[in-house]
């Protein structure tokens, strides 16, 4: 199991990009959580199995079509329990 912190900066906001890694999280079987923060990047928790979460970090990389990804920070942190993967709110 492997718990991540991750920011994603860029052309991220008000493109569907945030809909389309929550969407992808739920699909892929991670937990945790995605929102926008103050300074307009994404932040984003997940767990989940080492394959999932991988398989996850490389959409958030990767983009879409519209999503210009600069800089994608990530940091392993301790295992928080997360159920469902949700969009949420600050």
């Amino acid at each position: 199991m492997k718990t991540l912190r991750i920011y994603i900066s860029g052309t991220v906001q008000g493109i569907l990009f945030k809909k389309y890694l929550e969407e992808q999280g739920i699909k892929i079987g991670v937990r945790g959580f995605l929102r926008q923060t103050e300074d307009g990047r994404i932040e984003i928790a997940m767990e989940g199995t080492d394959e999932k979460v991988k398989e996850m970090l490389e959409i958030c990389k990767a983009g879409t079509k519209h999503a210009q990804v600069r800089d994608v920070q990530v940091n392993e942190i301790k295992y928080q329990g997360f159920e469902g993967f949700r969009l949420s709110k600050l």
